[in-house]
């Protein structure tokens, strides 16, 4: 007798679960896309987003004792790092590195929110910041970026006003999640146009001679699914 597959109620309650929280993300990300647009300012707190995309590279970079020689930053939230490795398939993790380590660092923020601790994620964003200029960002607007920021970020720690320091950490965490996501739907669209200038999708390609559409798609998935994380570690705490 042939066999047949069955679903039981919690089956379907868990299928409408995942479904559910899919949904609220993406109602999530839409939203907060839109309002970002809105707010004073908000190409200068987006820049956070690419300069941890940047150090992620950089950071790699130093993993596999290679040499980061500097990293640039610029007003419309493009970045770039220049480094020197030996071994050419060490370009794989190293440029797998910016749009995961994005991704996860707004993991972070969230997963810190959750926990109550938005002064300690400050801190980390702030000294992210300081490290940059310290270390590796070297074009003027980048130093003059990083610098501000740190200042800026390190002065509403010290206030440590409640709705202050909540309505800043937020605007900050929500500003990562959304352009986490939106970079990498960017580099796909750019693998479809024109795959060369794919950025570290075109990279991989060359290390790797699998498409350049493929890691964007591989980029595009990791995102929406740090996404998702991100939505259900804030949903835990909400506003409050």
């Amino acid at each position: 007798m042939p066999g047949r597959l069955r679903y039981n109620r919690s089956d379907r309650i868990e299928e409408g679960n995942i479904i559910k929280s899919w949904l609220k993300t993406a109602v999530v990300l839409v939203i907060t896309a839109f309002l970002t647009r809105f707010i004073p300012f908000s190409e200068f707190f987006r820049n956070v987003d690419t300069l941890v995309h940047e150090l992620s590279h950089g950071l790699a970079t130093l993993l596999l004792s290679g040499d980061v020689r500097f990293i640039n930053l610029y007003a419309d939230q493009s970045g770039v790092t220049y480094s020197a490795y030996t071994g050419s398939w060490k370009s794989i993790p190293i440029s797998l590195a910016g749009y995961f380590g994005s991704a996860l660092f707004a993991v972070l923020l969230f997963f810190l929110y959750s926990y109550k601790k938005e002064k300690a994620g400050l801190i980390a964003v702030a000294a992210a910041a300081v490290l940059g200029v310290s270390l590796f960002v070297r074009n003027s607007y980048g130093m003059l970026w990083c610098g501000g920021f740190a200042l800026l970020t390190l002065f509403i720690c010290y206030l440590s006003r409640p709705w202050l320091l909540r309505g800043y950490y937020l605007l900050i965490a929500f500003i990562c999640l959304v352009e986490s996501v939106i970079s990498t739907l960017i580099l796909f669209s750019i693998s479809i146009q024109n795959p060369q200038a794919a950025g570290d999708a075109a990279n991989l390609s060359h290390a790797t001679y699998v498409p350049a559409i493929c890691w964007a798609l591989l980029f595009v998935g990791f995102s929406l699914w740090s996404a998702r994380l991100s939505v259900k570690l804030f949903a835990k705490r909400g506003f409050k």
